[in-house]
């Protein structure tokens, strides 16, 4: 029962509302009995077809406009890169022995040359006596072979013999003072040295981790750009970049680039260095490194004004009152314009709002015209 009531309803809200549209309130035009009768609604009519404000009329449309302006349009890349020490070594020793002096005061700066650790050395300075007193015996002896030589009493061939043993001792000497060397290990450079892994009379051998030395008071900063942003790019080029606990952005100047293109990135390699006498970077600090490739005036228009096409994109420009359907070549994509490489002049007016009512040749009114303030930058991450 409640089914049928509902029914009932609604079938007398619609026939209530033919009645109002038929009856009470007709369309206008209805009266004169068609198009082109000679009542009210008559092609000659206001609201007829041909009349002053139905479509095909003369009316022009109204429509917002931009002028083409050269505006600066600059291109950020925007990368992800690390921080490195630009000088780094880890101390290994290069022989097998007990340490008797280590020098390493882990966090601080040490010098060039400065020794870090001194290892057991007593065997081979003994070996290094016992070969110089044999030196100097063959040298004592190669004197007094070369005087005999000198008055006939021996022959050439006992002295080369003389000769060869003396420099063969001599040879003995310089291998263990090498020897000798390799007990001690040297800053190859100034730096910091970093946590020591052991301690004063351990033995170690060439496979043991002393400790790491690293420069850090200037920074090298590695990051990768995409391949086709390669020629943009050259030594002494600027670069920003930002690390966490460092509120303001750091700069850096551009010194090496990889010569060849990563083949499973496609990217290149770029390296950067970055001062930090204050000590406040870290080496191995991830960097958000922001490269700009094109900083230069170009032609803009807003994203609004530009209609994708299949093959191509067009913009309305609006000339003598008349509405053009133009082919433009698109270039860089920001959030509010998009540039042009070709196809538009500067002083252009492009029409922003009304795109799709507009057609060829249509008459146009331009009702207001906007403007592009600042410096539209886009970023390619």
């Amino acid at each position: 029962m409640k089914r049928w009531i509902a029914l009932a309803l609604v079938a007398a809200v619609l026939g209530g509302i033919i009645y109002y549209n038929k009856v009470l309130h007709p369309a206008p035009g209805a009266a004169g009995g068609g198009p082109g009768g000679g009542g009210k609604g008559g092609g000659d009519g206001k609201g007829g077809p041909g009349g002053k404000g139905g479509p095909g009329g003369g009316a022009p449309a109204s429509v917002n406009g931009f002028v083409v302006v050269s505006q600066q349009l600059r291109e950020d890349i925007v990368s992800g890169g690390s921080l490195l020490a630009a000088e780094q070594v880890d101390i290994y020793p290069e022989i097998s022995a007990r340490i008797t002096q280590l020098n390493i005061q882990e966090g601080h700066a040490v010098t060039k040359g400065a020794l870090l650790v001194k290892l057991f050395d007593a065997d081979l300075r003994a070996q290094l006596l016992k070969l110089q007193a044999q030196a100097d015996n063959a040298k004592r002896t190669e004197e007094r072979n070369k005087q005999l030589l000198e008055r006939g009493g021996i022959s050439q061939q006992e002295y080369d013999i003389v000769t060869t043993n003396l420099r063969s001792s001599l040879a003995d000497i310089e291998l263990v003072k090498a020897n000798l060397q390799r007990t001690e290990i040297h800053a190859p450079f100034s730096g910091v040295i970093g946590l020591r892994n052991v301690s004063n009379g351990a033995v170690v051998s060439p496979n043991t981790l002393i400790a790491r030395l690293q420069q850090i008071s200037s920074l090298k900063l590695d990051f990768s750009i995409p391949e086709k942003y390669g020629q943009a790019v050259h030594n002494g080029s600027q670069i920003s970049f930002n690390v966490d606990g460092v509120s303001e952005p750091s700069q850096g100047v551009v010194y090496a680039i990889e010569p060849g293109v990563e083949e499973q990135t496609r990217n290149l390699k770029i390296r950067a260095r970055v001062n930090n006498a204050s000590a406040k970077f870290r080496p191995g600090a991830f960097a958000r490194v922001t490269l700009t490739v094109q900083n230069n005036n170009s032609l803009v228009v807003p994203t609004q004004a530009v209609i994708p096409q299949t093959r191509t994109n067009q913009v309305i420009v609006v000339k003598n009152g008349k509405a053009q359907f133009k082919d433009v070549k698109t270039g860089l994509r920001t959030e509010g314009v998009i540039q042009i490489l070709s196809g538009l002049s500067v002083g252009d007016t492009v029409a922003t709002t009304g795109l799709l009512f507009l057609k060829p040749d249509a008459p146009v009114k331009i009702g207001k015209v906007i403007t592009v303030s600042g410096t539209p930058k886009v970023a390619i991450k």
